[in-house]
């Protein structure tokens, strides 16, 4: 004989919702930059980082700033100071005054001169050869970064460079061998090349050195 139910001394429990406010994940509202002129210098030094392939940690070193500091520097929440500029800039190789170029100047006209652009060690690192940069241009949220890249026999390494942006070659002088992603193609004096540099890319073999190309890649601000 089975037992019968007794009623249960609690009465049944009802959904409680909870006001949006406190369930909804909180969300800090990005901060705006201190000024235009403190966003402007921001984005300067962070394009031009970015184009260099220098990360925020070792331009932060190497200029002798903390991390953070070179964070809010780039994003525009600081006004950094004179000698903080100044040291940023040293350790990039540029002119202060390159951070306070103004848009219609740098859109209109950039000269180099010959044996005056920057040299990349980075870059040259990863390729084994020189990588001088000939100057670095924003229109809108268009980067452009032009370069002049020249390799020996001696100084080949196997290359496997990727970042995002789309890369014009145009070879001046010598032959190599080019890799992207899988396919192989040789180079030779006046032959371009255009591609998305997502993939990996670089020189794996100079044929006749020196080899002499001139490059510039095209990306987007992020």
């Amino acid at each position: 004989m089975s037992r019968a139910r007794t009623p249960s001394p609690f009465p049944t429990a009802n959904v409680v919702r909870l006001p949006q406010r406190l369930v909804a994940p909180r969300t800090r509202p990005a901060r705006p930059p201190r000024s235009e002129r403190a966003g402007a210098v921001g984005a300067q030094i962070k394009a031009l980082r970015a184009v260099t392939g220098t990360s925020g940690g070792e331009l932060a070193r190497c200029a002798g700033v903390s991390r953070s500091m070179l964070s809010r520097v780039e994003r525009g929440l600081a006004s950094p100071s004179v000698e903080t500029l100044e040291r940023i800039a040293t350790a990039m190789g540029v002119s202060i005054s390159r951070f306070f170029t103004q848009r219609a100047e740098r859109v209109d006209f950039l000269h180099v001169p010959a044996g005056h652009g920057i040299p990349v060690d980075s870059l040259a690192a990863a390729t084994g050869g020189r990588y001088e940069l000939l100057g670095h241009l924003l229109s809108g949220d268009l980067s452009v970064a032009p370069s002049l890249v020249q390799i020996d026999a001696s100084d080949e390494t196997p290359a496997a460079l990727t970042h995002q942006g789309l890369k014009f070659i145009y070879v001046l002088s010598g032959k190599a061998r080019y890799r992207y992603g899988p396919r192989h193609v040789s180079l030779g004096a006046g032959d371009a090349l255009l591609f998305d540099a997502s993939a990996a890319h670089g020189v794996v073999r100079v044929d006749e050195a020196p080899m002499n190309y001139l490059c510039a890649v095209f990306s987007l601000r992020t």
